[in-house]
């Protein structure tokens, strides 16, 4: 089999809704292909109720939009988390190298 048909096996299209409309999407895990376009629809929908247009494309950016802003919002949590565990971690390596630093210190001094 080569490359390019073993890709077309693996990245299977699956038929999804989104906000109505039908779409046929590839990917090599149709469930998880599946929940994106669920939260989509879901964030279309809710962008859909707060907002006086019926304009699909609208509604599509604006459900954009929110999507992009949660995603950087767990970015920077995900960020601060990072920096405390590394600030953390390099903590605890100066502890260690000390600790070790002075069990070789005493292993010599009385050895």
């Amino acid at each position: 089999m080569k490359a390019r048909e073993r890709l077309a096996d693996d990245n299977s299209s699956i038929r999804v809704e989104i906000y109505d409309e039908s779409y046929h999407l590839r990917g090599s895990d149709p469930a998880y292909i599946q929940r994106l376009a669920e939260v989509v629809d879901a964030k279309m929908r809710a962008v859909a109720q707060h907002t006086a247009t019926v304009d699909s494309l609208r509604v599509a950016v604006l459900a954009a939009i929110n999507i992009v802003d949660d995603y950087y919002q767990l970015k920077r949590k995900y960020d601060a988390i990072e920096g405390e565990y590394t600030a953390r971690a390099n903590h605890l390596g100066r502890a260690l190298d000390t600790a070790i630093n002075e069990m070789t210190a005493e292993t010599r001094r009385t050895g």
